[in-house]
């Protein structure tokens, strides 16, 4: 008889307020993690440790940025920024925006990307966007089904996106109405 324990998985999404020495160390490692899988959120090579660390001490200084993390089993695994619009843009004050989306490769496929952004549209709503607005590479096949499952939709494309090894990768820009 083979028995198998399986381990409970428990799935946590917060916003920080504050970053702790070992939150900090969890941000830095998954983000290097995510950055050596293709999917750094713009960078391209693991930058020093001591930039990671001011990169995401600096998040938590803008007022209009909300760090929205995923824990798997009370790590780090994944984060979501939500950008809210500038106080003196009235305008636009109904339109927030999704960015540096992404989960550690080893936390894939436990919902933690979706819950991201359940918690970024619950945060939107509550902060008075009725839209959501995010782009994507091309090449972040994931990320792009997981979108437009979620009811983004797909309003341009740009063909000179990004550079990666030399060549122009296309991006992709979706929206979603969160009034209806």
């Amino acid at each position: 008889m083979n028995l198998k324990a399986e381990k409970k998985i428990n799935i946590k999404v917060e916003v920080l307020s504050n970053i702790n020495n070992t939150d900090l160390a969890d941000l830095c490692n998954i983000t290097e993690q995510a950055i050596n899988a293709g999917g750094g959120f713009g960078w391209l090579t693991v930058p020093p440790r001591p930039l990671l660390n001011k990169y995401w001490k600096g998040i938590m200084l803008v007022d209009n940025r909300k760090l929205i993390v995923g824990r798997l089993n009370n790590d780090i695994a994944g984060t979501l920024q939500l950008l809210l619009q500038a106080s003196n843009n009235e305008a636009q004050q109904n339109i927030s925006s999704i960015t540096s989306h992404f989960v550690a490769p080893w936390a894939r496929g436990y919902g933690l990307a979706k819950a991201m952004i359940d918690k970024a549209e619950e945060l939107g709503k509550h902060n008075g966007a009725n839209c959501l607005q995010l782009d994507v590479r091309e090449t972040q096949d994931a990320a792009i089904a997981l979108y437009e499952r979620a009811g983004y939709i797909r309003w341009s494309s740009k063909d000179k996106y990004a550079r990666v090894n030399s060549e122009y990768i296309r991006g992709y820009y979706y929206t979603k109405d969160l009034s209806l």
